[in-house]
């Protein structure tokens, strides 16, 4: 699998090319600190902050890891997710009731909300000292990074204004924040927004309906690999039908290898002609 040599800083708008760099960005927040900076120097960003946090919410998450690189046109947050062995654990805990939204619209996961909470004074800090020459500004992540990117935008929307995204693009993202927060949310972001499913991956489809949905940004890959705009009904009704085991959970299910950061990177590669 390729890995850009740089990013295009300079154009704007939704590509394919954008949401496979973007993608990059994503999995690149799963490395060390230093193979980041390098990473991140080589695609042409010459500045790097780390955000890490460790805290104790009623939820089974214990850290936040997140890195912000900026260059003289663009600048990326891009949020960790978790590791795929405790992606059940997390998914599946339903103890704690959802909390406020920011800005005081609708309600958030108070696991997302406190995972976000304990970054992003630090991420806001860093993007008001590094966004110096009017640079676009991208949030992205995978899995719970993806959760933490669409709440990272939606905050700095409805209670920061001037730092309000340019884009957001996630990756196996799962449900973050009831239908009030998304309705507030598409009004000002929906255009700006593109939310990545891989055929099959559960994590979307978690935590159940009707206390959490989705933000309507839906770019969906099937099957054989193809990237749509939508969920095609057919696919709807045979794609993720295809593969599952008694325990999506299980490594060998069809939700689990479907959710992988690779697979997507590898869906996108094969778009980009």
């Amino acid at each position: 699998m390729a890995v850009p040599v740089t990013f295009d800083q300079t154009s704007s708008g939704y590509s394919v090319q954008r949401a496979y760099w973007l993608a990059c960005a994503a999995d690149l927040a799963y490395k060390d600190r230093s193979v980041i900076e390098d990473q991140a120097a080589g695609w042409g960003f010459g500045q790097v902050r780390h955000h890490e946090t460790r805290f104790t919410p009623p939820f089974p998450l214990q850290d936040t890891q997140a890195y912000t690189m900026a260059g003289d046109r663009m600048i990326v947050t891009a949020f960790r997710g978790t590791e795929p062995t405790r992606i059940k654990d997390w998914l599946t805990d339903a103890t704690t009731p959802p909390v406020a939204g920011p800005g005081g619209s609708g309600h958030v996961h108070h696991g997302f909300a406190e995972a976000l909470r304990s970054v992003y004074e630090d991420v806001a800090a860093a993007l008001e000292g590094l966004r110096t020459n009017g640079q676009t500004l991208y949030f992205t992540g995978h899995s719970l990074g993806g959760a933490l990117a669409m709440l990272a935008g939606a905050r700095m929307y409805l209670e920061h204004p001037h730092l309000a995204a340019d884009g957001i693009y996630t990756f196996g993202q799962p449900r973050t924040c009831d239908a009030a927060l998304a309705e507030a949310f598409h009004q000002g972001l929906g255009g700006r927004t593109y939310r990545f499913v891989n055929n099959n991956d559960i994590v979307p489809q978690l935590p159940p309906e009707p206390v959490f949905t989705h933000v309507r940004a839906l770019r969906y890959i099937d099957s054989k690999g193809k990237l749509h705009d939508s969920m095609p009904m057919f696919s709807a009704l045979t794609d993720r039908a295809m593969g599952l085991t008694a325990d999506v959970f299980a490594p060998a299910s069809d939700g689990i290898r479907d959710h992988f950061m690779h697979n997507y990177l590898t869906a996108l590669e094969r778009n980009l002609g």
